[in-house]
């Protein structure tokens, strides 16, 4: 049932962002450093073979979140690794990656040149 598939992909995805949140308020951390954190784990669940199973479960749930970026990564570098050794793990990386690093370039040009943001005021 398709309701079902939504609640799922609801509730994960809900659930990493509560942990993203919990990281910045209670760790006092900024959000560069959770952004760190949550990349890194979703890679590390990646390597663990932990991550696609979740996206397997969630869909969108887990792709959506930025843990889904760690696990990216970790799969371009598997795969490439695999292919051509120690130089496919750095190659594979960007590979997979590069479109959407190159989307968030280009969006977030795009919206500072339309809506003109300034710099913070004290």
């Amino acid at each position: 049932m398709i309701f079902i598939d939504f609640l799922i992909a609801f509730v994960i995805g809900g659930i990493i962002c509560l942990i993203g949140q919990l990281i910045m308020d209670y760790g006092k951390l900024t959000p560069g450093h959770t952004l760190s954190i949550l990349v890194v784990a979703g890679s590390i669940f990646s390597g663990l073979g932990l991550y696609q199973p979740l996206i397997d479960l969630a869909g969108a749930g887990a792709t959506i979140p930025i843990t889904s970026f760690g696990h990216s990564l970790t799969q371009g570098a598997i795969a490439e690794a695999e292919k051509h050794g120690w130089v496919g793990v750095l190659t594979g990386m960007f590979e997979v990656t590069s479109s959407g690093i190159s989307a968030a370039i280009v969006f977030g040009f795009i919206a500072a040149f339309i809506f003109k943001p300034k710099g913070k005021v004290n």
